[in-house]
This record gives structure tokens, sequence and C-alpha cells, in this order.
């Protein structure tokens, strides 16, 4: 039996770039001889509405809505939506690169109707008549700026297909809710049951027209995130109405992470398989266990359903494919020319996430710290560290290169490891292989400056890592490995190199105090200010069932509350913390002055100042004004 594999990306993941599990899967399967193709419908999904007849159906879908009832984002819409249906064929092909001419257009700021979502540009404009957007682009940078605008308007845009079409919807989620930590599948199932919205109807179509185009045997649906999980199994439902002959696997990072305890018996009336974690041994045992040559017991990593409606885990003990042996991922099948490059975010740093076709490629797999106190470090995509040779690294580059015609990398690893992204580098300079690629590391002491410079003289543009709570006292509780103070010499290193750093933060951390947290917020003023690094982005801390807090909760001094009895998704689980701290309070302050320093300005506030009106008294903080630019400049 010769077996078609099919892998599709469900919605929602991104928009500017493809989600890489089904390209690390495809060149994988290709590798071994499969045949197999790929296809993004969260891409597919959004572009299917972004049409002038796409708009045609929102705006039919609008107009049934009473008036009262009407958001002001829907409201804006039909009054404009003559603008909006003659606009957004352009505006599209303008994101997509197609017509980089229109810029000229979206600047005179007559050419788009612009709705609620560009009130945001009012934080900017000090004067009347002034460009709001002068600080940030200048006389020049006419395609960023009209980019920005584009932005607002999809995003406007957005909004109304939350509100008037499915109030689940989010550009880079949908319905999160149904899936994220539920103890049950009832609520997928009966939203599963419904009737489809408009936009599923969009979605079972364009899953119609990958199954009618490809002909596949097996299905392969990856789930990285909670909100991709309803509109997967929407994908499934209509393909086992229509090709109840078709096999359908699911698997991806909420899979791997939340469904591992799972006995609910009603998800496998919509898929045949289920496996966790890295999925090419997995793959390789379902295939021929398709193929008549192996039987269900010797599965590995995998959930079935039996006869009598009993979920079994079978895990048939096989070694992993090693990570140098996983071959290249393959974007083949992906439009690549037709992702949106948005900017969301006008911060430099912070808009690589939504900005560029970046190809997504793994320097190893799991992570060589793997003793963070907040991190699934019990689970196999932490705990298995594995790396490939730098010669290996670079072959796949070139390799990807080649099929994409684009040299933008973005390294997706837990924490890239300092030993691999130096023989890295050295072995792209050797080659004279020309990329940019940023990533993800650990801010520790073996990133010293020579080696900024030399990742830097490699292509390297960009790094993030985890500062998370900035207190020496939370950072040792955590296992972080680092300080506040190495903290800033290494993001200060990379910046002088010419990198840009983001940090992410962290408050609500088990014991952190309300003084805690006003001072990690100085300290993080002060790496700002001093140019240690660009962008930021401040976490709620959430216990994990997998984490060693959700472990061992005793040693993080916080009281789990028990869980409901679970069948299905088991991840986040809240407690109790003795300070009795109401961190979500303190959370609208953090994000307001990140916000505020990542356009630089707020620096001269006082910091315990972005917390006033919160009902709580906020004391000063504690931390030296100069205490960044001594560890510098000691």
């Amino acid at each position: 039996m010769s077996v078609k594999v099919l892998s599709l990306i469900p919605p929602m993941t991104q928009l500017n770039t493809p989600y890489p599990s089904t390209a690390y899967l495809t060149g994988f399967l290709r590798s071994r001889g499969v045949d197999a193709v790929q296809e993004d419908l969260a891409l597919a999904l959004v572009l299917s509405f972004f049409t002038s007849d796409g708009l045609a159906e929102i705006h039919t879908q609008a107009l049934s809505i009473s008036e009262e009832d009407r958001s002001a984002s829907v409201n804006f819409f039909l009054d404009y939506f003559p603008r909006y249906q003659a606009s957004i064929p352009h505006v599209i092909a303008f994101l997509q690169g197609r017509d980089t001419t229109l810029s000229h257009r979206i600047n005179t700021r007559e050419f788009l109707p612009e709705g609620p979502r560009f009130a945001s540009l009012d934080a900017f404009d000090d004067e009347e008549g002034a460009d709001p957007l002068a600080w940030a682009f200048g006389a020049l940078g006419s395609h960023d700026r009209a980019r920005h605008l584009a932005t607002l308007y999809l995003n406007d845009l957005s909004d109304v297909l939350r509100d008037a079409v499915d109030d689940r919807f989010e550009f880079v989620r949908y319905a999160e809710s149904l899936a994220s930590s539920q103890p049950t599948f009832t609520p997928l199932a009966d939203a599963l049951k419904a009737d489809p919205t408009l936009m599923d109807v969009h979605l079972q179509e364009l899953a119609r027209q990958a199954v009618e185009r490809h002909q596949p045997s097996l299905i392969l649906l990856s789930v990285p995130f909670p909100g991709a999980m309803y509109a997967a199994l929407r994908i499934a439902q209509v393909i086992k109405s229509d090709h109840p002959h078709i096999q359908i696997a699911l698997g991806g990072g909420y899979v791997n992470t939340e469904l591992r305890e799972l006995s609910d018996a009603r998800i496998f009336d919509y898929v045949d398989f289920i496996t966790l974690d890295s999925g090419e041994r997995p793959l390789l045992a379902l295939l021929e266990h398709l193929a008549g040559k192996r039987s269900t017991e010797r599965l590995v990593r995998t959930f079935v359903c039996n006869s009598s409606q009993q979920v079994k885990f079978i895990n048939w003990q096989e070694p992993d494919i090693p990570f140098d042996e996983v071959g290249t991922a393959t974007w083949d099948g992906l439009p690549l020319n037709s992702y949106l490059s948005l900017l969301d975010m006008l911060n430099p740093m912070h808009r690589l996430w939504s900005d560029g076709r970046w190809n997504k490629l793994t320097v190893a797999h799991g992570c060589y710290w793997k003793k963070c106190s907040f991190c699934d470090v019990s689970l196999d995509y932490i705990s298995r560290y594995e790396t490939a040779s730098a010669a290996v690294l670079v072959d796949r580059i070139q390799a990807i290169i080649k099929e994409t015609g684009q040299t933008g990398f973005h390294f997706v690893d837990e924490a890239a490891p300092p030993k691999i992204l130096k023989a890295l580098a050295q072995e792209l300079i050797r080659r004279k292989v020309v990329i940019s690629w940023w990533g993800n590391i650990r801010f520790e002491k073996t990133f010293t400056p020579e080696l900024a410079e030399l990742l830097a003289k490699s292509g390297c543009i960009a790094m993030s890592g985890g500062l998370e709570v900035a207190s020496d006292r939370l950072l040792d509780l955590m296992q972080k490995g680092v300080s506040v103070k190495q903290v800033a010499q290494v993001t200060k290193g990379f910046s002088d190199a010419g990198i840009l750093v983001h940090a992410y933060l962290m408050y609500g951390f088990p014991t952190q105090t309300v003084q805690e947290t006003v001072d990690a917020l100085e300290y993080v003023r002060q790496l700002f200010e001093n140019g240690c690094i660009q962008s930021g982005f401040f976490h709620r801390f959430i216990c994990t069932v997998h984490s060693p807090v959700g472990m061992n909760p005793e040693e993080y001094g916080v009281q789990l509350i028990p869980l409901p009895e679970t069948t299905f998704a088991k991840n986040d689980v809240a407690f109790i913390d003795s300070t009795g701290v109401d961190h979500d309070v303190l959370g609208n302050g953090l994000k307001k002055a990140i916000y505020n320093y990542m356009h630089g300005v707020g620096f001269e506030v006082n910091v315990q100042s972005w917390f006033e009106g919160l009902g709580m008294k906020i004391p000063k903080s504690t931390v030296p004004k100069r205490f960044i630019e001594k560890v510098l400049y000691p």
C-alpha cells in the first residue's frame, strides 16, 4: 500500500511566515522516500476573507446584526464598506510585496478607511497638524510607514470578523478558550456540533479543496497552540464526512503538552491517531502500520481508540531519529509569495515576529540548561537535548536558501547553545554564506562581547532571551542560572555589536512581592535607558503541571488548587501564594511601562507612577538609580 501524506497548518498561527512543523515533517518524510505534501490553511482562511467578495460576505453578515448590538468596528465597516471593498485587493498585494508603489497612496492617509484601530496613532500626535509617525519613520521610511497603516487597517477588519462573523476569531488564535486546559472534551464537542459559522464554512471549503488537489491517504494536523485546535477538528470533521477512508493523525505542541493524559474517546470521532512529542519516529511507525507491516501494538507514542471506545496509549520502545538525521525542512507547496508582512509594533526588534518571511530552523533539539523551574523541563521538547554539527546546519541552510530564494532565518530553539552558535557562525563565515538570522538564548556569561561580534559578522541581527523576573532572589529560585548584572553585561555586548535584544519578562512568580515587582521594573527601565535591550514583554507567570513548580509546589511556597477530574486537556494549574499579592492588577502597569520604554519614552518617570490608580499602596523602588550604569562602567 502506497501512502500519500498531506500535512496541514490549521488556523491560527502566523500570517507573515509559515509555522514550521509541516515543513520539518514534510522534509523528513521525503528524505525517507514518502510521498508528502503540505498546505497552510491558516493563511488561506484569512486570505479567503480579504478579497472584494469576502468582504461582501462579511458585509451581509454585519447587516444581519441589530443596530443596538453592533460594535464600533462593525458600524465603521458598514459606513465605509465601499472604500474597504475597493481597497482590500490592493492592500493585500502591497503587504505581500507585489505592489510596493502603493505605499505613496497609503501614506496620504486618504486612501484607507481609518477605523477604531487608528486611534492608537493619537498617542504620538503631540501638536495639531503634526505627523504622528514622524518620530518612528522620519522623512523617509515611507514603505514601513505604509505597512504600519495597512496593518492597522487589517486589524480593524479582524475586529469586524470577530464581532460580526465569529466571536472566537483572532489573527493568532481561534477559539483558544475551547481547548486550553479544558478538563473535558465537551466544550469542543458542543462547538463542533453547532451550526458552522461563516468562518467555519470557508475553512471547510478550503479543506475540501486541499483533499481534492492531493488525494491523500493520511492527513497530519499540526496543532502548535490551543488556538489551533478547534479549527483542526473542523477540518477533520469535514474530511471524515466526505472521505471516511482517509486516516487523520493529530500532533503538535498543544497535543504534546496538554493531552498527555487523554482518556476522552469523543475526539476519535474526528481523528484516528494522536501522537506525542517529536513526530518522526511515531510517523514512521504509523506509516508501517497503515501499510500492513506493523500491528497497532507496535505504534510509538500514539493514542488510539479501540472498538470498545477505550482510549489506549501505545508506546512501543524505539529510539527517536537523531537530530542530525531528521533531514532538511522544505517549504515546497507553501505559498511563500502570499504571506503578509505586517508591522504591528513600531519597535524595530518587536516587529520581527510579524514582519518578513523567515525560514524557521532549529539549531538543536531541546534545551541544554533544562533547569528553569517555570518551564516544562520534564517533557521531551525540553528534556531531550541533541545537536547537529555546524556543517550539517549550514548544509540545511544552503538547501533552504536554494529552495526558497530567501536568506532570512529565525532559529526557534528553546535556548540556542553558545558553543553551537559559535561553530555555526564560523562555518557561515568560512563558506561565505550570507544570511540574516535571529534566535533565542539564555543570557549567560559565555556570550562575551567577542562572541557577540562574531555572531554579528555571521549575520545575527537580533537575540531574544529570558530576564524573567528581574530579581536576583527570584532568578535563583527559578534556577535561571543568571543574575541581573550578568544580563546587563551580556545584553550590552550584543547591543554594542549592533544586535537588537528582546527580553522576555515575567511577573507573578511564587512569593514575588510588590516591592520586587517595582524593583524589577526599575531594573528593566535602566536596561532600556542604557541601551542594553531594545524590546521586552511582560508575561504573567502560569504554573503548569509539567514544571518543577507544578510538580513540587511546596519548594516554591505555594499550594496548588486541585484540578477537576481530567479526561482531556491538562496543563495550567491555579495556586495559592502566601504573599496574597494581586499580580493581575500590577500587570497593567508593567505593560504600560514597557510599551513606553519600547518607544523610547517614559524613562524620566518614577516606576511606581505606572501603577497609580490601582487602589493599592505602591512602594518606591529600592534599586539605586545608576545601578546598571555602574555595572557596565565600574
